[in-house]
């Protein structure tokens, strides 16, 4: 199904009030990191995760 020119429009006004993109630099060093990520099925997800559980630790 096409998406229309106003829902396009809607899309685009909610990402840029209300998502947050966060960059961080992988290098060639960091390999053995940039392949287990890879593998994780959904990165963002895991990482927000790992967040979270280093929140809880740090309040404790």
């Amino acid at each position: 199904m096409a998406t229309s020119e106003a829902q396009k429009r809607a899309s685009a006004k909610y990402r840029k009030n209300n998502v947050k993109a966060i960059m961080f630099n992988l290098y060639p060093s960091d390999s053995d990191l940039i392949e287990f990520l890879e593998g994780k099925e959904n990165r963002s997800s895991y990482i927000k995760e790992l967040i979270r559980k280093d929140m809880s630790n740090s309040k404790n």
